[in-house]
């Protein structure tokens, strides 16, 4: 369709054109090869030669019309074939219901139905570049290209039938020379020293044309990074690769500030990445949020990223995917951690290399954590088994924002999953080694079918339905999740199959304990003991202060499970408090919400950074205390 003309009347208007055209050039042709003048022409020559030329030219005009009226109803079923599925797509995905408006009401009503302003909880920022299409729009995009295609070809064959000389040029040049010798023939031409002029598009002619279209040039997905967005939006980024003692490639992105005293370490959940820390742009952010606030931010990436980065590049997929939230509390954390505390002693002592080196686990600056949904868990497994090996943490805070732990409170859903994963584990490990969509096609299928939701929204409502009542009627924004970038065709984030037994046995038993391996005797190689380390017991290890927030909308982990993490921890002495807000479990990372930034800013204030006075203060008194027990064993 061109400026509301169809294609088979473009088609039609051309071919006249274009026969009328042929005809007047193969008559002109005739007038310019007769060789001699000729005798001037008497009345009656020249009144039979009109006459001749107007005869043949409505015959010519009657047989084209003719063939056109063939042609017409020979490619009529085809037009139709494919002209229904087109109407039917159109039918069943109208964007919006459109109300009949004047052409002057429609231009100033516009701006209201801008796409980049339709998502209001949870848009990553869009460029303006953003072209990106789902499947229902590549469908009518490939149609409308085969039906050109298809006229197209006819267009030419029926030009080639009224203007035979044409024709018969084209096959004799088919058989008079192969394109190999005429290549031969044009560099036979060129000489060594000679230079070949080329020209730029739009040089000579200022009417540049567009681009052909093509199906393979229409499979296109947003693929950006953690990293487009942060610098996107003007602010710093530096990424850092961490390797775990087990050998695992982590990354562990920043937002730096590298003289600021005081950091926050943030860390993702069960199926995200750090992309939900900036997700929300520069105003609903918590990374930025942090980091315009004076901090230097961190966001953390657990293991089980689809592309495997691991030290070992030939380690099958079933060592890979054989780990736990054990791994991801007593690998991935630890490795990261340390990592930002050797980046920030470094750091500091450059900027400040007056500075004494700190004694006893004081740190030149205070770092915060704040984790949500499953980083919760692993943070508190971190702390606590740390504690135990009586080595230190680094953490000064913790912000757990709906924290995983205990699950036994739950809908009818997350129970069948829980016994399912407990009776066929042993045979569905073998076979699933982890839940993740596994070629870059199916992948790109899911980003383009999560850009129809968010085109469509009666279809995008359906979904968003549907997918809320497997979860337990959680209304979290699951479709607009789902079109975030970090789900792409060239990685995504994944569930080993462990991680998601470990959920269901802390859910089967009721307690937040480590990984139970099976047996009396695998428990006993891995803990000392036969059955797993219970963390909920071991709360007392829990030495820094710990803010719990929960969610009265969240179906997934219900605020009674976050209010029994609150409940152990204040029978174990821990320095905790607990909140609510009116969220669902993805608000907390994926939706702007100013009320959960401004209370998760106020306690981060909380912790001050300690000043050189302080720090030189304790330093004396240790060196002090090291003196008199000297004294005393002398």
């Amino acid at each position: 369709m061109h400026n509301g003309v169809s294609s088979f009347n473009h088609f039609i208007h051309e071919l006249s054109v274009d026969s009328d055209t042929s005809s007047l050039d193969y008559s002109s042709g005739e007038e310019e090869e007769s060789d001699g003048p000729l005798p001037p022409a008497s009345p009656s020559s020249q009144c039979s030669r009109l006459s001749w030329a107007s005869a043949s030219a409505k015959s010519e005009s009657r047989w084209s019309e003719w063939i056109t009226f063939i042609l017409w109803w020979l490619i009529l079923p085809l037009r139709i074939l494919l002209w229904v599925p087109q109407y039917f797509l159109r039918l069943f995905f109208k964007r919006g219901s459109r109300t009949p408006a004047s052409p002057r009401r429609s231009q100033q009503h516009r701006p209201r139905f801008s796409k980049t302003n339709s998502s209001k909880d949870h848009d990553v920022p869009n460029r303006a570049t953003d072209r990106r299409r789902g499947v229902v729009e590549d469908l009518h995009l490939a149609i409308e290209i085969c039906i050109e295609a298809i006229f197209d070809f006819f267009h030419r064959a029926t030009h080639l039938l009224l203007s035979p000389s044409e024709a018969f040029a084209i096959m004799l040049s088919w058989f008079s020379s192969s394109p190999s010798h005429s290549r031969k023939e044009k560099h036979e031409h060129v000489s060594d020293d000679e230079t070949l002029q080329t020209a730029t598009l739009g040089e000579t002619d200022p009417s540049l044309t567009a681009r052909p279209t093509r199906l393979y040039n229409t499979m296109n997905t947003d693929t950006r990074t953690c990293q487009d967005v942060i610098t996107e939006l003007g602010y710093p980024y530096e990424a850092i690769r961490v390797v775990t003692s087990d050998g695992y490639g982590l990354l562990l992105e920043r937002i730096p500030r590298r003289d600021a005293r005081k950091a926050v370490y943030l860390q993702h959940g069960i199926l995200d990445s750090s992309m939900g820390w900036v997700s929300n742009g520069v105003v609903g952010s918590p990374a930025f949020a942090a980091y315009d606030q004076g901090y230097d931010v961190f966001l953390g990436n657990f293991r089980g990223l689809v592309s495997r980065d691991h030290v070992n590049k030939n380690i099958s997929s079933k060592d890979y995917w054989r780990y736990s939230i054990n791994e991801h509390g007593t690998e991935d954390i630890p490795a990261m951690i340390e990592k930002i505390h050797e980046i920030k002693t470094s750091e500091l002592k450059l900027s400040h290399p007056n500075t004494d080196e700190e004694i006893n686990e004081e740190e030149p600056y205070k770092l915060c954590a704040v984790c949500h949904s499953l980083g919760g868990a692993a943070i508190l497994m971190y702390v606590i088994t740390r504690k135990i090996k009586e080595k230190p943490h680094r953490l000064s805070r913790l912000i757990l924002l709906s924290p995983a732990g205990f699950h036994e409170d739950s809908n009818l859903g997350f129970t069948l999953v829980e016994y399912m994963f407990l009776f066929v584990s042993p045979v569905l490990a073998r076979i699933v080694p982890a839940f993740y969509i596994p070629t870059r096609f199916f992948r790109m299928l899911l980003n383009k079918l999560a850009r129809d939701f968010h085109n469509y929204p009666a279809l995008g409502g359906l979904v968003q339905t549907l997918m809320s009542y497997v979860v337990g009627g959680d209304s979290s924004n699951w479709v607009g999740v789902l079109g975030l970038p970090h789900y792409n065709m060239n990685d995504m984030p994944a569930v080993s199959f462990r991680v998601a037994q470990h959920l269901a046995q802390i859910k089967h038993t009721g307690k937040f304990r480590m990984f139970d391996y099976g047996s009396r005797r695998a428990n006993m190689e891995v803990y000392g003991s036969p059955e797993p380390l219970d963390l909920g017991e071991s709360y007392r290890f829990i030495d820094v202060p710990v803010d719990l927030v929960a969610g009265k909308k969240d179906k997934v982990i219900r605020p009674s499970m976050v209010r029994k993490h609150y409940k152990v921890m204040r029978e174990a002495g821990v320095d905790v408090s607990f909140n609510e807000f009116e969220y669902a479990h993805l608000d907390f990372t994926f939706s702007h919400r100013e009320e959960l930034l401004a209370y998760v800013m106020s306690r981060l204030l909380l912790v001050e950074p300690t000043s050189v006075e302080q720090r030189q203060r304790s330093q004396k008194g240790m060196k002090l205390k090291k003196k008199k027990k000297e004294g005393t064993v002398v």
